[in-house]
Parts: C-alpha cells; structure tokens; sequence
C-alpha cells in the first residue's frame, strides 16, 4: 500500500510541477495576456511549485525506507525521474500539439525502464 500511495503521489507531484514549469509557455500560445512580465509569470511558476510539495514531500516520506517504506533513496529517484519524463511527454505531446513523439524517444523511454529495472535489482549473497 505504501509503494501505491508514494506512486500515486509522485505521479500527481509530477503533473503540478510539468505546469509549473511549462505551463507559461501554454498560456502565451492561448495569448490571455501577452505582457506578462518575467518576475509575475516566475511567481505563478513558483507558487505552484509550492503544490507540488505538498505532493512530493509526502511521497517521500512515506515511500522511503528511512520511514519504513518500500523504496530506498536511489530507488525513489529512479521512480520520480521515470514518472517525471512519462508525465512531461504525456503533457507535451497532449498539451502542446506541436510536439511529436519520435522512434528515439520511444527507444529512450525503454532505456529509462531497464534503468528502473537495473535500479531494483540486487544481488543476493551467495
């Protein structure tokens, strides 16, 4: 149930922070207000990001062996950056209509999953 909920979590963490960061981009192609100047666009930027803590903190905590979870530190880093390239590429290709996704991206994505793979493999004591 622990690896559930700390997937979970990073998995929503992820959405919030792919729209903090790149969600300004959106709104200037939807054009609500061309003159937004730099520090107002990196404050709505920022104080998303502060939602994205609130998912990503808990995920940690709760999935990190350190608290009894599942995952130790090297596992949950693995686990965030893989969710947080399917998330971004689900958004840029859904979101931002211009943005394909190419045969070297595909191959890229099963290199990340025997990443994640290679990231829980241990091996036993003879």
């Amino acid at each position: 149930m622990r690896a559930f909920l700390t997937i979970l979590l990073l998995l929503c963490s992820n959405v919030v922070m792919t729209f903090a960061w790149y969600g300004n981009l959106k709104l200037k192609e939807m054009n609500p207000d061309k003159d937004w100047p730099l520090y107002l666009v990196i404050l709505c930027s920022w104080g998303l990001a502060l939602f994205e803590y609130c998912f990503m903190i808990p995920a940690n905590r709760i999935g990190s062996d350190i608290n009894g979870g599942p995952f130790n530190l090297m596992q949950l880093k693995i686990i965030q950056e893989s969710i947080s390239l399917t998330v971004f590429t689900l958004i840029a290709t859904h979101v931002f209509k211009g943005q394909e996704l190419h045969w070297n991206h595909i191959v890229a994505f099963i290199l990340m999953l025997l990443a994640v793979a290679f990231a829980f493999y241990e091996k036993k004591p003879e």
